[in-house]
């Protein structure tokens, strides 16, 4: 009996971990989100603005590692996702100049495709059908919902987007192998984006005090709290369960775009943003989080 009620205890425990990791990738998302309409109010270019941001995110995410005495690791686990996290960034924004942006995020958001394929080519997994439905779902309603906005765009723009969603998926899978810790892979990464806009920064001579507050938003919310969520929702919901929930971004990314500078979203947009949130939430509501510990690489 008591063997029983311990076995009760501990899946209770797993489904609230589960419940709150899914919280987690939903907040994450959502502070994913707020780029679109921050950056429409900083006029530098796209390096410039990935750097400044990525030197905040950089302190926010040095400040909780010391807060909570987390020291950064260095090792070949942490720097596979930094280099995952900072190649998305550089990939998505060569890919939305030498495409369009909605080619460029409907790419990336192949992710969850490529986190399928990984898992299992590295570790064995083979992918539950309703995982590979939530796949298919989060992938045709990104289509959908920008469907006026797609374009044939250029060869090499498409294959940076791809790129880019190889990369990203590399990022919720980054956190898994042993010795891994996302913290200081994502502390890295936003280190070296840094590193790499501060030349494009320096070039740039406008810094209105709206730009510097919209620097701020993006540093403080999109990329340091956002990511120590990100880390968080890995942990307790598994790689590709985190990638889907968060798929719901670049859906509301548009949204504050439009209720910010009154652009309404038409009817297939609307029609696409549904069929993302039923992929992303059906996924964890059906169950898909519940394997995290089978998802990691070997």
């Amino acid at each position: 009996m008591r063997q029983r009620a311990g076995a009760g205890d501990e899946a209770r425990r797993a489904s609230a971990r589960a419940r709150r990791g899914g919280m987690q990738a939903l907040a994450a998302a959502g502070m994913f989100s707020i780029s679109g309409v921050c950056i429409k109010m900083i006029p530098w270019s796209p390096l410039a603005i990935n750097g400044a941001r990525g030197a905040v995110g950089a302190l926010v995410i040095g400040l909780w590692m010391a807060a909570t005495g987390r020291r950064p690791r260095l090792n070949p686990a942490v720097l596979t996702g930094a280099l995952a996290l900072c190649l998305t960034n550089i990939l998505y924004v060569f890919a939305a100049k030498l495409t369009t942006a909605a080619n460029a995020i409907l790419l990336q958001y192949t992710s969850p495709l490529f986190v399928v394929l990984l898992l299992w080519l590295f570790a064995g997994r083979r992918p539950a059908g309703r995982e590979l439905l939530a796949c298919l779902l989060v992938f045709g309603g990104t289509a959908l919902f920008f469907c006026d906005r797609l374009t044939a765009g250029s060869r090499l723009g498409s294959l940076m987007g791809l790129a880019s969603g190889l990369s990203y998926a590399v990022v919720f899978l980054s956190g898994r192998p042993a010795g891994a810790d996302g913290a200081s892979s994502f502390f890295f990464a936003q280190l070296a984006g840094a590193a790499l806009g501060l030349p494009f920064l320096l070039g740039e001579d406008a810094f209105p005090p709206a730009a510097l507050a919209a620097v701020a938003l993006l540093g403080v919310f999109q990329i340091g709290v956002g990511f120590l969520l990100l880390g968080c929702a890995i942990a307790a919901v598994g790689p590709l369960t985190a990638n889907l929930l968060c798929a719901v971004e670049p859906i509301l990314n548009p949204l504050w775009v439009a209720l910010a500078f009154g652009e309404r979203p038409g009817r297939f947009a609307l029609a696409g943003a549904a069929l993302v949130l039923a992929g992303a939430i059906g996924c964890q509501v059906g169950g898909a989080a519940g394997r995290p510990a089978q998802e990691s690489l070997k």
